[in-house]
């Protein structure tokens, strides 16, 4: 087993790549937390990396000696959805680590280089809309419950979140 891993900011020909990790892992991961009747309708769109994204200068990737994407994640200053911004605040994107891979550092050295590459732009507080599974990753790396939250992903489709937040600077 490969246990290298190597991290780069994506580019937007990653995006079928990272596709395929977020369809590994988003089903297998999420299908304890949440019913399959939210499931059936949320996967065909969270399972779907957003271009504008991954080819942002702010999506990372986690790959291993082979080149297979095994970590994804990014920040962005716009608040997903139509959520409204935050001075010096940015907001964690889309981060998933292949359920193979899980516990072995890949999520946590994604996260790392979100932190880093945010404080190089400014940001103090890094804003979370959670799923339910990845709340103890999240609270292992300071970051705290706020509440709950409903994100709208589509007429007629919520998925149920909890928004988490963390400061990385004074």
């Amino acid at each position: 087993m490969d246990h290298t891993l190597t991290l780069r900011r994506a580019k937007p020909a990653d995006l079928a790549a990272v596709d395929r990790l977020l369809a590994r892992s988003y089903p297998r991961l999420l299908k304890g937390d949440y019913k399959p009747s939210v499931l059936v309708t949320a996967l065909p769109i969270i399972s779907r990396a957003r271009p504008e994204l991954v080819a942002s200068g702010r999506y990372f990737l986690a790959e291993t000696d082979e080149g297979q994407v095994i970590g994804a994640g990014g920040w962005s200053m716009a608040a997903p959805g139509h959520g409204q911004d935050a001075p010096q605040t940015a907001h964690v994107r889309h981060v998933a680590v292949d359920p193979a891979r899980l516990r072995q550092g890949v999520g946590s050295a994604v996260m790392s280089e979100i932190i880093v590459d945010a404080l190089r732009h400014g940001i103090r507080w890094l804003d979370c809309m959670s799923t339910r599974t990845a709340i103890p990753f999240y609270d292992a790396l300071g970051f705290r419950v706020l509440h709950e939250v409903d994100v709208p992903l589509a007429p007629g489709i919520i998925f149920p979140a909890v928004r988490m937040m963390r400061q990385i600077a004074p």
